[in-house]
């Protein structure tokens, strides 16, 4: 079936359905990353500017135990610059590890001037890689003085088990590390912690209950099985987008999860997720999706 077929039908599908979700939750992926550089400033400003529920986001530590937003605990060879002003190569990359720089040390890298292989309308400017704190401050400071309703958080704590100690710290630190942050902020009622990593999201549940916590999925497992081996109902299941069914949704919805999935983006896969009702959507260009759910009198999911 082709492409035009499809938005026929899923627009048809959605304008005979009334009980199509009234308000959804848009959050913009690692910042703005379709048009400004990911896990920067100036893209989550850009994703607040283009009306963004959740501004989703990664933290790594550095080895000063300071909580970094990076998508890789290392300087990624698609968007990085070494503080010499040299490309960093895909070869040279994880050599250039995070949890073993001090944030100083990080802020001399450039993660906002190469061209982006895979998103070549990206705007270039010169950026580090910021403090969580900072993205608060700054998110905070920039929707009061814009009268911009407060946003949500959505913090993935990139973790590996096997990578404990070597690009990270242990489960029990790293969860510490990062809910601290938010503590500190006050904002816990704002934030979701989200991980592909079950021992993070137990270890979160164990010491910071009243946080919201996803489980992001990436594998086909049936829901039972990933629910399973978390060992407990997350508040959310977030999966890959095109593992979402009216199936899944069904399941979820009837154990009270919401589901969230990541990364949405043409405007096939969100007339589909609109169609079978998800919560939410992470997106890569969140004003194109705000866009397409105004046409469907949809509204960005408010306080």
């Amino acid at each position: 079936m082709n492409k035009g077929i499809i938005l026929i039908t899923a627009m048809i599908i959605i304008q005979a359905c009334s009980d199509q979700p009234k308000s959804i939750d848009l959050q913009g992926h690692r910042g703005y990353r379709g048009l400004y550089p990911e896990n920067t400033v100036q893209g989550f400003i850009a994703a607040l500017d283009a009306g963004v529920s959740t501004l989703e986001m990664d933290v790594v530590i550095s080895k000063d135990k300071q909580v970094v937003v990076s998508h890789e605990p290392y300087f990624s060879h698609e968007i990085s610059t070494d503080p010499n002003g040299l490309e960093i190569s895909e070869k040279d990359e994880k050599n250039h590890n995070i949890y073993q720089l001090t944030y100083d040390e990080i802020e001399k890298y450039d993660v906002g001037l190469r061209a982006h292989p895979r998103f070549p309308n990206q705007i270039k400017v010169a950026a580090s890689k910021p403090l969580l704190a900072n993205v608060i401050i700054e998110s905070e400071k920039h929707v009061a003085k814009h009268h911009l309703k407060k946003p949500h958080y959505n913090i993935e704590i990139k973790r590996n088990p096997e990578f404990d100690e070597v690009f990270h710290p242990g489960v029990q630190e790293f969860a510490q590390l990062v809910v601290d942050q938010i503590n500190e902020a006050t904002i816990s009622d704002r934030v979701c912690i989200q991980s592909f990593d079950i021992g993070t999201l137990q270890e979160v549940k164990k010491i910071a209950p009243e946080i919201t916590l996803a489980l992001l999925i990436e594998n086909a497992l049936p829901f039972n099985e990933n629910i399973n081996r978390l060992g407990f109902s997350p508040d959310i299941y977030s999966p890959y987008f095109e593992l979402v069914d009216e199936k899944l949704v069904h399941d979820c919805h009837q154990n009270n999860i919401r589901i969230i999935p990541w990364t949405v983006n043409e405007e096939a896969a969100v007339l589909k997720m609109i169609d079978l009702k998800v919560d939410g959507v992470i997106t890569d260009f969140p004003a194109r999706v705000r866009e397409i759910l105004h046409q469907y009198s949809i509204s960005v999911l408010k306080e």
